[in-house]
């Protein structure tokens, strides 16, 4: 039977809103403003000899709130937490339920995994209990970072200097973009060659092939096993006078179709993925304009959410949402872009089943329809949600394509080419690693096997191997999701805390560390090395979800922790000395007092401040080696308040130069003006910033283009 007077308590207030428009009366909807009990701040919080027992207190500001949801609980037949559904949602409403309990017991727990009018009555129909399981797994992930994070954010303030922190996974996230940094120092490049030929069929039209193979064996770079590798200038001559006194004819011609499925609809980490990649989006940003979208908009039939829940590891979809967008690709597309039967997919092993994939909460809603009521971010991510959801429900894209073996002496060349002969889902998304190529680049001429070939030339090609890229966010979320580090709700807040703590700085949306994430990280690697191991870490991850799933008790897995980490802790603080960070003068007054300046160690590492200081506060950062364009002063990074890096020139105010893109020392070779660090989707460039010039050149091998033929 319909309640008389229901309350309906959520986190946000745009939730709240939203819900308030779907269910009108009976229903009262009030928001909690997130969390409203939790440890302590100015202390430890946590009872070590009574069993880990928390100590939860309200937190600060929320006594209103509370005392607001008390008197619409006494009024109310039934309430029903509508908070998140994951591990923190469930928190909050036990927190919750303890405190509105005592003035109302009828308290039930619903899952709102769409904020849409259907969603949520289908939610009311189908209340439960609060999971304690899901309760425990929580406080166990609290209790755990607030034991990390309090026993040993202190010891590093002793030995280091203050401001700093270590965080169960925030610490290992940095040392895998430590660990990538010092592969990148220590990396050789080798250097090696390839060889391309241009031929010609006996009806004039030209293609290339790539020298494939040598008497057999295949040819490769530094590194491929049992390959023939190239190493320098001298030996691709030889290769090359050789292959001009060749005749060449056509060998092997294969020519196939070739099948290509979507990828499945998004999961949290592949969101961050690819709106890293394709839209330049923080993980942050990424989950902040999630959250906008999954609250609800007004988008003229009402406000409602767009999207189902945003923190997910699932790709599972309902079965009315598989019906529904075959009915809208069969109605759009056509009956052709339809698979058989509706497509599946198969999650991760320790995927929380219960869960969606992240897909719109209607296809009929399109990102056209509702474009007009959207920001440009909160348009181009749900079109990125839409297009993502609706192609992975459409038939594969079928390739035609052709591999053609040409022969010549000992020598192999192939030749390779491709087009679609069926779109599929490719009309409608394709992958950010898709190149995005028209239907009939590198496609080839007629051949047929025996046919005269004509040369027309040989290019050899200088390369070097590569060092492992730096890591993006993107790819640091993979590599976070592929070790079991952390969890969907947990990406984007740790890449935020190393950024803000000053462990890492972004570089042409790439992340390195800085030197205190260097040092805070060695000192744990010698001392702690349990808290930044990979596997101890996704180890633990796995115990919370054994939780989760009542396999496991929280505190026994806290005992099992704390015991070796507290002896550990004794060890460390006898044995890790305190380190000194020596002032360093660097051959410049002060600007505002004329004393000298001097080179600092700080929370977010090294920085210029003056010799004088407390009576002098005169600071800036360290330059990057590079003279401004307008001024001839040293350009330095700087941090918005947001933590954005960009690029200005130290003499500010004098001198007004900023650049979001990192200048590089490099000289424009055409017009001599600056070049900045760009990111294609190819790679990374050095591009001429005036816009008359536009030169453009590969930042990894800047001076070796390919080298002329002989």
């Amino acid at each position: 039977m319909t309640p008389t007077n229901a309350l309906v308590v959520v986190e946000s207030p745009t939730k709240a809103r939203t819900l308030s428009k779907l269910l009108k009366r009976p229903y009262e909807v009030k928001a909690s403003m997130g969390h409203v009990k939790d440890l302590p701040k100015s202390k430890l919080g946590v009872n070590i000899d009574d069993n880990f027992a928390p100590t939860y207190i309200v937190i600060k500001g929320k006594g209103p709130i509370l005392k607001d949801l008390r008197e619409a609980a006494k009024k109310a037949s039934t309430i029903y937490m509508a908070t998140d559904p994951d591990r923190e949602g469930e928190a909050i409403s036990w927190h919750l339920s303890e405190v509105l309990s005592t003035v109302n017991p009828s308290i039930r727990r619903v899952d709102l995994h769409e904020i849409t009018k259907e969603g949520v009555q289908r939610a009311l129909r189908r209340p439960r209990e609060i999971d304690l399981n899901l309760v425990n797994a929580q406080q166990a992930r609290r209790i755990l970072d607030r034991l990390v994070g309090y026993k040993l954010s202190p010891l590093l303030w002793r030995k280091l200097h203050g401001g700093l922190s270590a965080g169960r996974v925030q610490s290992v996230a940095v040392r895998l973009i430590v660990d990538r940094e010092r592969e990148i120092e220590a990396f050789i490049p080798q250097e090696y060659w390839s060889i391309a030929a241009a031929f010609r069929t006996a009806a004039g039209e030209a293609f290339e092939a790539r020298l494939f193979a040598r008497d057999g064996v295949r040819v490769g770079s530094p590194g491929d096993e049992g390959a023939l590798v190239i190493p320098d200038e001298a030996q691709a001559h030889t290769i090359v006078e050789d292959l001009r006194t060749l005749t060449y004819g056509v060998g092997e011609v294969r020519r196939r179709d070739q099948a290509r499925n979507p990828a499945p609809p998004f999961t949290t980490s592949s969101l961050q993925q690819e709106a890293n990649r394709k839209l330049g989006f923080s993980a942050s940003r990424t989950m902040a304009v999630a959250q906008q979208l999954y609250e609800g908009l007004d988008v003229g039939e009402g406000t409602v959410g767009l999207i189902t829940y945003m923190r997910t590891d699932s790709v599972r979809v309902a079965a009315s949402a598989q019906h529904e967008a075959r009915e809208f690709i069969a109605r759009s597309f056509g009956d052709a872009y339809l698979p058989e039967r509706p497509r599946r997919y198969r999650s991760r092993r320790d995927a929380q089943e219960a869960h969606e994939a992240i897909r719109p909460t209607g296809v009929t809603r399109t990102p056209e329809r509702v474009k007009p009521y959207l920001r440009s971010d909160q348009y181009r991510l749900y079109r990125l949600i839409w297009e993502r959801f609706l192609a992975s429900q459409m038939a594969a894209a079928v390739l035609d394509t052709l591999s053609v073996d040409i022969t010549g002496g000992g020598y192999l060349f192939r030749a390779t080419g491709s087009r679609i002969k069926f779109p599929g889902f490719l009309i409608l998304y394709r992958e950010s690693s898709d190149n995005g190529d028209n239907d009939r680049e590198g496609w080839l001429p007629p051949l047929a096997p025996g046919d005269p070939l004509g040369l027309d030339r040989v290019t050899p090609e200088q390369h070097f191997t590569q060092p492992p890229p730096r890591y993006t966010e993107a790819t640091l979320v993979r590599a976070l999701e592929e070790k079991g580090i952390g969890r969907p709700s947990t990406y984007a807040p740790t890449i935020e805390t190393i950024k803000k703590r000053g462990y890492v700085t972004s570089r042409d949306r790439r992340l390195a560390p800085t030197e205190v994430g260097r040092m805070v990280t060695d000192l744990l690697v010698e001392h702690f090395p349990e808290i930044v191991d990979v596997d101890f870490t996704a180890g633990m991850e796995d115990n919370l979800d054994r939780i989760e799933e009542g396999n496991a008790d929280w505190q026994q897995i806290l005992r099992e922790f704390y015991g070796p980490f507290e002896q550990t802790l004794q060890r460390a603080e006898a044995k890790i000395p305190v380190v000194e960070f020596p002032e360093v003068e660097i051959g410049e007054p002060c600007p505002q007092c004329g004393q000298p300046l001097v080179r600092k160690h700080g929370r977010f590492g090294v920085f210029i401040a003056c010799s004088g200081f407390p009576a002098c506060r005169y600071t800036r950062p360290v330059g990057i080696g590079v003279t401004c364009p307008r001024c001839g002063a040293e350009v330095v990074a700087r941090r918005t308040k947001r933590g954005r890096t960009f690029y200005g020139c130290s003499a500010y105010p004098t001198c007004t130069f900023t650049s979001w893109d990192r200048p590089s020392d490099r000289p424009c070779p055409r017009c001599h003006s600056l070049m900045v660090h760009k990111r294609t989707r190819r790679g990374e460039e050095l591009r001429c910033t005036n816009d008359a010039c536009g030169h453009r050149l590969p930042v990894a091998e800047p001076a070796a283009a390919a080298a002329p033929a002989r």
